[in-house]
């Protein structure tokens, strides 16, 4: 899961740095822009991965065979549900994108270009997280690797073809991940085929009762608030920065692929706790919940500190790499601290999260999101407007902070209690 999820921020990697070596800081800022855009929707159906991979994880814990097919079902179909509101809301979204964030006519132009070309992948991107979900449930670890590693392969080839072969631009990088979240999709129905397969498991349709359906949505709105608010803060870094200029909405697309890689690998180690916690509670063993959040925090301690000193290390030389516009550069390069210590601040944040999907606790992820978001990013932006880019970053840490220090708290009250696996 760790592997997987390093491969995943190629994908930004590979366009900011094609993106970033054309002749403007405008391709650049404008496919931050559109990018993170359609970040911010894709990422809100996380929660379909994360209601997806508690609940099978549950049902394979308690050897519910039965229900696995249906819980898969209905996630599919709320999958193409938001994808398809997603792609016939498009011209509001355009619109938003123009009014939020302030930027420049040339900007909106190639981030306009981006999106309208990307969001027709929201019905492969979106029911691919599902696909993911439930192989992560099955403990089917491969599967998810081998899934990521074929999108990142077609896009990074198709994004030198594109851009640089074809000199596409910014289209040619949009017109790189839609093929790519296809490709993924055709071969990640061929790894579930495989794992049904293996597991001895049977499709059949089913007509789900109101009751079900209830129970789905009731744990799906809870993690979808939590998406909503997750996204919303991080949309505001785009946004924001957009309105402190082109070249800080330039620097800070090539900063935010740091905190993409540390997220995703940190993820890795979540990803995998959601699954064994799911499979302990299912099973209604309390001892083996705490030694998998045990060996988490261990784990995700180690590779925080390893990211830290990597980007302490090197962390002018990637930003080099990514573009090799001076003056994006140099602006860059002034905020390189925050980033260095940002593994470390977040790594409970992510590891935590990954406890509570394996719990199915969504309301208390739903909460403890809503807390660090109004106390730990708006407050703290509210007050340092003065520093600007650097109040911007402090606010993106508290945040982060906050998400770790809340949660572990909870996880704390509910060992206390004794209603851990209720």
């Amino acid at each position: 899961m760790i592997l997987s999820n390093i491969s995943v921020p190629l994908l930004g990697l590979v366009d900011t740095a094609v993106i970033g070596h054309m002749s403007s800081a405008h391709y650049l800022a404008g496919i931050a822009l559109g990018a993170s855009s359609i970040s911010v929707l894709f990422w809100l159906a996380s929660f379909l991965r994360m209601s997806t991979t508690g609940v099978i994880a549950q049902a394979f814990g308690s050897r519910e065979s039965a229900k696995l097919t249906l819980l898969l079902q209905n996630s599919l179909i709320l999958a193409v549900v938001f994808a398809s509101l997603i792609i016939a809301l498009q011209p509001l979204f355009l619109a938003a994108i123009e009014y939020f964030s302030g930027a420049k006519a040339q900007v909106i132009e190639q981030a306009h270009l981006y999106f309208s070309i990307r969001i027709y992948s929201a019905p492969a991107a979106i029911c691919n997280l599902v696909l993911l979900g439930f192989m992560l449930g099955m403990h089917y670890g491969k599967g998810p690797f081998y899934l990521v590693l074929l999108t990142n392969v077609v896009n990074i080839l198709l994004d030198i073809l594109f851009v640089v072969g074809f000199e596409w631009g910014v289209a040619g990088a949009a017109w790189a991940s839609l093929i790519a979240d296809y490709c993924a999709l055709m071969f990640a129905l061929l790894l579930i085929k495989r794992l049904f397969s293996a597991n001895k498991i049977v499709w059949q349709w089913h007509i789900p009762s109101r009751l079900e359906i209830a129970k789905l949505l009731t744990l799906n709105r809870d993690i979808f608030l939590r998406s909503l608010l997750l996204q919303l803060c991080f949309s505001f870094m785009t946004f924001y920065g957009a309105r402190l200029g082109e070249l800080t909405l330039a620097a800070n697309a090539v900063l935010l692929n740091f905190l993409m890689l540390v997220s995703f690998a940190l993820d890795g180690i979540a990803y995998a706790a959601e699954a064994k916690v799911g499979h302990a509670k299912g099973e209604q063993d309390k001892s083996k919940v705490q030694l998998w959040v045990k060996l988490s925090v261990f784990w995700g301690a180690a590779f925080a500190i390893l990211y830290s000193v990597i980007f302490a290390a090197f962390g002018y030389e990637i930003i080099e790499l990514l573009t090799d516009i001076p003056e994006v550069i140099t602006h860059a390069q002034s905020y390189l601290p925050w980033l260095v210590a940002l593994p470390i601040v977040a790594m409970g944040c992510f590891l935590f999260d990954g406890v509570f999907v394996g719990l199915t606790r969504a309301k208390e992820m739903r909460n403890s999101m809503f807390f660090a978001a109004t106390i730990g990013f708006f407050l703290p932006l509210l007050l340092t407007t003065a520093w600007h880019n650097h109040g911007l970053w402090f606010a993106m840490s508290c945040f982060m902070a906050l998400r770790g220090v809340s949660l572990y708290y909870r996880y704390r009250q509910l060992c206390h209690q004794g209603t851990l696996l209720q």
